[in-house]
This record gives structure tokens, C-alpha cells and sequence, in this order.
């Protein structure tokens, strides 16, 4: 009911290219968000996802973050955890253009899951470095089967609970933040505290990506404080997803776009 409400909310006051007076937004809502195009990366990622809605292996889960709205135990099927915590084609799809649009030399995503997305963010450019952070070992395990199906060689995969490994994580780079997809745990302070840490390495070019920014009052609450943030220059909320910009001498601007 919640999500329900949040929608209508966001259709009310949510437009399209029409009226966008910033030249960027309206060259990535155009280019990025509204691009309807194939690419080849698609394909054998979307085989993976099939691969594993057909698994009838069951995995013990632990979860660090707000857990499931679907009520799953720690024992989970891997075809379920594809079918309900993987992100449906049309959203990991649009990281991949998002990636594939601002070419990110570094990517840190926040939430492995079984690899899908991270799959999407590193095929977009085999040049690019991701490292992911996933809290489970076995869900971490399943997802390097991915990587490894896909012969994707340019992921580094971080396992242990985010709020010890993001630290030394972000320490161990060496590189700015070009590019970071928050997806780990939907509550409010873990949110920002995980926004407030990767803000150390974020240059003016970066792009934060959060997800289910209206999954539940909390997460609501916490893309507000992220929007205020004075760093952040311009945001627009997608509904599922919000994108974050930090760019220099922009005015501050929000923009609700549907998808």
C-alpha cells in the first residue's frame, strides 16, 4: 500500500522530455532513460537470468540489510531470489546505458545479489573496474558463477557485511568513484551513512544511483536528505531508481521523470 501511494504521488508530479529546460538532464533522459535500442551485451546476461529462474538448488541466506517485502527465510531457492531481489531487465538495463552513456572508469556497486546487475554494469565497458560488495558468501558465491558464465574478468567481488568492508573497500582503489549503484540495505541511516562515505571519493563527474528510493518511508526520507545534501547539484527521481550528479557550478535542480 505504501509503494502504491508513493507511485501516485510520483505521477503527479512527474512529466517527460517535454518542458525539461536543462540541457543535460534532457540529453540523458533522452539518450539513456528513454532509449529503446538493443544492445549485445543483453542477451547472454538475460540467458544467465534464466539459467538461474530454472535453478532448483536452495542456498542459507543471510541478510545484513531491511530484508524481503516478500517475507522469504534464510533458506532461500536461487530461482526465487532471481524472480523477487534481482532487478527485473528494464532497470538492469538501464545501468548498463547509464554506464555505457558516462563510460565510469571506476564503479562500486553496493549489492552483488547473484550478479546480474554488476553483470550489466561491467559488460557496458570491459576497460571499466567494479568492485561489489555483497553481505552473504553463498549468495557471493553463486554470483561469481555469473561473472565467470559470462567471462566477465573486470569485477572484484567484496564479501561481509557493508558496514565493516565499504571503508576499506573504498581505501583500496586508489581511484575516485566515478560511477556507484547503492542497492545493499534500504534503511535510513545505513543509506547515508554508505552515501556519506563514498561522497570522500566522488568527483564533480561522478554518478550515485540509488535504488527503491521509494521502497518504504524510511528510504523516502533518506533520498530527501540526499537531495538537500549542499555537494548535490542536480537529481531525478525515476521512481525505482534516483540519480544523483555533482556537477560544478550547475544550479541546484530535482526532476521527476517518468520512465
Amino acid at each position: 500500500m505504501f509503494q502504491l501511494l508513493a507511485y501516485l504521488r510520483f505521477w503527479l508530479r512527474s512529466g517527460n522530455a517535454h518542458g525539461l529546460h536543462s540541457p543535460f538532464v534532457f540529453g540523458v533522459y533522452t539518450s539513456v532513460v528513454r532509449h529503446t535500442g538493443i544492445f549485445d551485451a543483453y542477451a547472454p546476461i538475460e540467458s544467465r537470468r534464466q539459467e538461474l529462474l530454472n535453478s532448483s538448488t536452495s542456498i542459507t541466506v543471510t541478510d545484513f540489510g531491511a530484508g524481503s517485502h516478500t517475507g522469504a527465510g534464510q533458506q532461500r531457492r536461487i530461482a526465487d531470489i532471481a524472480r523477487t531481489a534481482a532487478k527485473p531487465p528494464h532497470l538492469a538495463q538501464l545501468l548498463f546505458r547509464l554506464a555505457n552513456y558516462f563510460r565510469p572508469a571506476t564503479i562500486l556497486e553496493l549489492g552483488t545479489s547473484l550478479g546480474l546487475t554488476t553483470a550489466y554494469l561491467a559488460a557496458a565497458d570491459s576497460r571499466s573496474k567494479v568492485v561489489t560488495l555483497e553481505g552473504c558468501a553463498n549468495v557471493a558465491n553463486v554470483a561469481r558463477e555469473t561473472f565467470a558464465a559470462l567471462q566477465l574478468e573486470n569485477i572484484r567481488i567484496v564479501e561481509g557485511n557493508m558496514d565493516n568492508t565499504l571503508a576499506p573497500a573504498l581505501a583500496a582503489l586508489g581511484t575516485p568513484v566515478d560511477f556507484a549503484f547503492f542497492d545493499g540495505n534500504h534503511r535510513y541511516e545505513p543509506t547515508l551513512s554508505y552515501f556519506e562515505h563514498c561522497l570522500a571519493y566522488r568527483t564533480d563527474e561522478s554518478v550515485f544511483v540509488f535504488d527503491d528510493i521509494h521502497w518504504s518511508e524510511e528510504m523516502e526520507r533518506a533520498w530527501e536528505v540526499i537531495k538537500a545534501h549542499p555537494d548535490v547539484t542536480v537529481t531525478v527521481d525515476l521512481f525505482h531508481i534516483g540519480l544523483v550528479f555533482f556537477r560544478k557550478g550547475q544550479p541546484k535542480q530535482h526532476f521527476w521523470l517518468r520512465t
